[in-house]
């Protein structure tokens, strides 16, 4: 489901010729004090959400977007970045911590899901989340809760990879339990791999 939520949203950000800014002085204005955690639901609280999905040194320099899961509603830019990565914040709407870093690769990989069309990436695209994620069919990319053929499944901290040809994935395993990366959405043209970095949820 957060996946989903993630392709329409970084689809919105790519289709807008302007995404909605959040002032420069809200996104950057410092916590009441020095130390403190910032207040829940406020700019600084939302950036550190969202740099909390990747690796400090990528998080530190990435763009960060705040998005409430409403296809209706746009996505807000909370920070503009100076590396080509994007990192959405948690949707609070989903019911564990779930933020998502993607690389430009992975942006256009997204676009092409959200059209429902094969994916056409040049190479290798990379995304983290290294909070987990709320939940996904193991074996149905548009899935969005779960059936009793479905195999919904709720990863740990993982990375994503994906890859220019789906079709080299084929050879390998989609068992998710034991701590090996293995494949999501196996043949289908959405295939990719998940790499566990810590136990499922």
């Amino acid at each position: 489901m957060r996946r989903l939520w993630v392709v329409v949203a970084l689809g919105l950000v790519a289709c807008q010729s302007k995404t909605e800014q959040q002032p420069a002085d809200a996104a950057s204005a410092p916590t009441a004090e020095k130390g403190a955690a910032p207040a829940p639901g406020s700019p600084e609280a939302k950036i550190a959400s969202a740099v909390s999905a990747a690796p400090a040194e990528i998080g530190a320099n990435a763009t960060i977007v705040d998005w409430d899961g409403n296809p209706k509603d746009k996505p807000v830019v909370l920070r503009q970045g100076t590396n080509e990565w994007t990192c959405f914040a948690d949707i609070i709407a989903t019911p564990e911590p779930d933020p998502v870093c993607a690389d430009k690769t992975t942006s256009e990989w997204f676009d092409a899901y959200m059209a429902k069309q094969p994916p056409k990436i040049a190479t290798i695209g990379v995304a983290y989340m290294l909070k987990g994620d709320a939940g996904t069919s193991e074996t149905d990319p548009f899935a969005t809760g779960p059936t009793p053929d479905n195999k919904w499944h709720k990863q740990g901290p993982h990375t994503m990879v994906f890859l220019p040809d789906p079709k080299q994935l084929d050879a390998m395993s989609t068992d998710h339990t034991t701590g090996a990366p293995y494949v999501m959405w196996k043949g289908t043209p959405y295939a990719h791999v998940m790499l566990p970095l810590g136990e499922g949820k």
